[in-house]
């Protein structure tokens, strides 16, 4: 059984080939370049390298989102495409629950953090129950200021991890509670390929390939647009009328 993960959500793209349920290849690329250029070549490595070829896949696993909406789109199109191709099972795994699994054995809430602009975040929380990563508040696209006066209600310690979590560390640092906690290293908390395996329980398989899209947890601009002005639009049209 060899399964190959891959994850293009973000800037980082991660990519991990594991083998009976064993790690025996990662590649993790940092470098922001375009992942629709480096995304085949990386695969194609990861298995030439472990003296894989395509045939020998069993299993894929993408990350399905939330994160940069071109990123999920290649990293999705291109699992789709093997596994149909192929014909090996697809499974699907939140970006954020990737994220979580990197940290193992804290006991608190880890809360995953993907910056979506405009002070606004792709987000949600993970516990480690019984060794297994779970998703206690479901995953969310929230105005971080939000998020952080929810969280700060709890009682729990609060890990927040993500490359971009530094991107709101004067957010974070103004709560003034010693219940948030975060690696103040610029490189905070990079994928490895064991995410893969310790996010294993909340993984789901694809059923319908050619159905599976993205979860983007929130409209692009362009569409948000686009139906403002139609809503706007309505509503004129309606004061016409009357």
């Amino acid at each position: 059984m060899t399964t190959l993960g891959i994850d293009t959500s973000n800037q980082t793209m991660a990519l991990c080939l594991e083998e009976n349920g064993k790690i025996i290849g990662t590649q993790v690329m940092t470098n922001q370049k375009n992942h629709s250029i480096s995304l085949m070549p990386g695969i194609d490595f990861l298995l030439s390298i472990n003296q894989k070829k395509p045939k020998d896949l069993t299993k894929i696993i993408i990350a399905e989102g939330p994160g940069s909406y071109t990123g999920l789109r290649i990293g999705v199109t291109t699992a789709k495409t093997l596994a149909w191709t192929l014909g090996v099972e697809l499974y699907a795994v939140s970006s954020l629950a990737l994220i979580a699994a990197s940290n193992i054995g804290f006991e608190g809430l880890i809360v995953p953090i993907i910056n979506a602009r405009r002070e606004n975040v792709y987000t949600g929380a993970y516990k480690w129950e019984d060794g297994k990563l779970v998703n206690v508040v479901e995953d969310q696209h929230i105005a971080m200021s939000t998020w952080l006066d929810k969280l700060s209600q709890g009682k729990e310690q609060v890990l927040f991890i993500g490359i971009d979590v530094l991107v709101f560390k004067e957010m974070i640092d103004e709560r003034n509670t010693t219940n948030f906690i975060y690696n103040s290293l610029e490189h905070n908390n990079l994928l490895s390929g064991e995410s893969f395996l310790r996010a294993d329980n909340v993984t789901r398989e694809i059923t319908n390939i050619d159905g599976f899209v993205p979860s983007y947890l929130k409209k692009v601009e362009a569409e948000e647009k686009w139906l403002e002005m139609n809503k706007e639009q309505e509503g004129s049209d309606y004061v016409q009328r009357v």
